[in-house]
């Protein structure tokens, strides 16, 4: 593994796509996502290792997945090679996919949105996000760019063996 791939956040592309993720929710909630002083290098990095699920798609006919910190890797068992070619819909299950389209669709009216849902690894575990804030990303020009989601809380679920 290639060392900008072990640490994403050093390539000039993720430097700049964190700063578009802190600004675009800055923009629309208000709040900081991450209380960072520093360099976008240092941010970026701030950002990838923080203690919170964060991930990213683009405006794909159907999104691919475009950004994940550490723990958004952790917790759906991929490296950032495999994160960064899945579909984000692969993260909900097939009973759930009308409430996360519906979630999509209200972030992308509204700017921003809170959700809770169950969603899977890629192994097929479940889990419970009890604290998800979804919200659309726009570039310097104020043009839609894709969505992110963060949430810390979460609740694995036993499985009806």
């Amino acid at each position: 593994m290639s060392n900008a791939i072990a640490l994403p956040w050093e390539q000039e592309a993720i430097i700049h796509h964190s700063q578009r993720i802190l600004k675009s929710f800055q923009h629309w909630t208000g709040n900081s996502l991450l209380d960072v002083s520093g360099s976008p290098k240092e941010t970026a990095q701030a950002l990838f290792e923080a203690p919170f699920v964060l991930a990213s798609h683009g405006t794909e006919a159907d999104p691919i997945f475009n950004y994940g910190n550490r723990q958004a890797l952790t917790q759906w068992e991929l490296t950032w090679e495999e994160f960064t070619q899945t579909p984000s819909r692969k993260t909900a299950e097939e009973i759930a996919q009308a409430e996360r389209d519906r979630l999509l669709s209200e972030a992308a009216t509204k700017g921003f949105c809170y959700f809770a849902g169950v969603r899977i690894t890629s192994t097929g575990k479940r889990f419970y996000i009890q604290d998800g804030i979804l919200w659309n990303l726009v570039d310097e020009q104020h043009q839609y760019c894709g969505q992110a989601a963060v949430y810390s809380q979460c609740k694995f679920l036993v499985s009806p063996d």
